[in-house]
């Protein structure tokens, strides 16, 4: 039996703090449960700021000290593709949401969520962009990404049955 691989897009502004944390941390997630063969998944930015860079030295080592390897990521802008390519396509705030729905043919803006959405116990309704932050913004946006990361988990879990 052909398995069809769940694909997950992760998105922020510019690809290189929020969004390559969000895959770093949900690509571990799954490898720890064994399910990786199971999805793809990708990060990509609203935006063409950072194409091909590597994920903020920030990020990276908060992520490295959780034990997330963030290194292997290359920013890349997202392209009108995506929105068929992928089932779920998740902004880190309310701006890139926007703009991913502006860019949105109408058949798939169906599959764009807000990340945080899937952390229902947390307050905060966006990442917030720890760019211009000292280490305790790239904390934060890890702790809320581990939040979501599970809850999103679960929610997959729920509408495809048992992942495991």
């Amino acid at each position: 039996m052909t398995y069809q691989k769940i694909k997950v897009l992760f998105v922020c502004m510019g690809n290189i703090c929020r969004s390559p944390t969000a895959e770093g941390v949900f690509e571990t997630l799954i490898n720890e449960k064994n399910i990786q063969e199971k999805f793809e998944i990708d990060s990509a930015g609203t935006h063409a700021y950072h194409v091909n860079e590597a994920p903020d030295l920030r990020a990276q080592r908060a992520a490295k000290e959780r034990g997330i390897e963030l290194n292997h990521i290359r920013a890349r802008k997202v392209i009108y593709g995506d929105f068929e390519s992928f089932d779920y396509i998740l902004a880190m705030d309310d701006d890139n949401y926007d703009v991913l729905m502006e860019a949105c043919p109408d058949e798939h803006q169906h599959k764009i969520k807000r990340f945080l959405d899937f952390a229902p116990h947390v307050d905060e309704r966006e990442v917030p962009d720890p760019y211009y932050g000292g280490k305790f913004g790239f904390e934060r946006v890890l702790n809320l990404v581990e939040e979501a990361s599970q809850g999103f988990l679960n929610a997959l879990q729920t509408h495809y049955g048992n992942l495991t």
